[in-house]
């Protein structure tokens, strides 16, 4: 459902000339005290979902009742949600242009004070069957960027190439190119990263009949066993693909350009775009990146089993079962450090504690 944006003084003055004196009098003290509320409202936590299944199972579930309006948000997601512990939910919209306009505006909007705020990154993705399976939350500790490389034609690539994929300015697939870019690779916070993944790592998580049926396809762990909460990295790239050759790139991709630390095993649209404001918001000096958590959760392989083709994995992609157990697994695996963070303020307020995990 998409809701039209209008301006808050278009609708005051619209408001005001129909209503008697006295009433109009109320109206415009009941709004600059809704507007005093909001202004500078100090944030615990932030969760950043994607599209609307995504932000939904946090809404419901976290009581996100007050809805405030932001301009320059994404019309079909005019408004961030908030209850009164302090944790609040934005939607940016899918791709990486939606979501650095979303989250510019929320930023600069000013609406909102993030100095001190953590930011959960939590989305679906594909994922890699060799780290995870279907429904499987994996805590990343890179971004990495799939998008920012050449690509010749694979069937053009000179003999011995494993795909058709090189680095900007580089002569080979296995050249780490210049970071011209400056948005190419980002390492998370790895305290917060180990915090969140040792607070959620016993989570149950959600399964369907379908996915159990969809992962029993291959025959190999962990693609065929039932989902677990992981940490391992995340690749991101408007271009949806299937395909053990780029596949096989994008893990090698994800080692060459993290030095060997990272481990590729979710595919997804946004995430460096997303950091990357929150960077710059960082210069100056609106947020803290060491508070940026990402997880993202399995809905789909990114390659077929055995006996599949890259095109029937990649077109009947619904059908893997994935997509309902990812969405409520974003709640459950991601809510344990929610809940950490809001309900022991104290203990979080002035950076990542100690291990606060049982």
């Amino acid at each position: 459902m998409k809701f039209k944006v209008i301006s808050s003084l278009t609708l005051a003055a619209c408001t005001l000339l129909a209503m008697p004196f006295q009433a109009q009098a109320s109206a415009t003290e009941t709004s600059a005290t809704a507007s005093n509320n909001s202004a500078h409202r100090a944030v615990k936590v932030m969760i950043i979902s994607m599209f609307a299944p995504e932000g939904q199972v946090w809404i419901d579930k976290l009581k996100l009742t007050q809805a405030i309006p932001v301009a320059g948000l994404s019309p079909d997601y005019p408004a961030v949600h908030c209850n009164a512990s302090g944790v609040c939910q934005i939607t940016t919209g899918m791709g990486h242009a939606n979501a650095a306009a979303s989250i510019a505006a929320l930023v600069y909007s000013h609406r909102f004070d993030l100095r001190q705020t953590y930011f959960l990154i939590a989305g679906i993705a594909g994922i890699d069957p060799q780290q995870g399976t279907l429904g499987s939350a994996a805590w990343a500790r890179y971004l990495v960027d799939f998008g920012i490389q050449w690509e010749l034609d694979g069937h053009e690539a000179p003999a011995g190439w494993k795909s058709g994929f090189l680095g900007i300015n580089t002569k080979s697939p296995d050249e780490k190119p210049a970071l011209d870019y400056r948005t190419e690779v980002f390492h998370l916070n790895d305290k917060l990263v180990d915090e969140a993944f040792a607070l959620s790592h016993g989570a149950a998580l959600a399964d369907s009949p379908e996915a159990a049926a969809a992962r029993a396809k291959y025959s190999y762990a962990p693609a065929n066993q039932p989902p677990s909460v992981i940490q391992c990295d995340t690749l991101a790239g408007d271009t949806w693909w299937s395909g053990t050759v780029i596949g096989q790139r994008a893990r090698d991709w994800t080692k060459l350009m993290t030095d060997g630390k990272g481990t590729y095993c979710t595919t997804q649209q946004e995430d460096n775009s997303t950091y990357e404001v929150l960077k710059r918001a960082n210069a100056a000096g609106l947020t803290d990146l060491s508070r940026i958590a990402v997880l993202r959760t399995g809905s789909d392989f990114d390659r077929p089993h055995d006996g599949q083709t890259d095109a029937d994995n990649l077109l009947n992609y619904q059908q893997q079962g994935g997509f309902g157990p990812a969405v409520e697994n974003l709640y459950r695996a991601g809510s344990p450090l929610v809940e950490a963070i809001s309900g022991h303020w104290s203990q979080w307020k002035h950076g990542v504690p100690d291990s606060t995990s049982p």
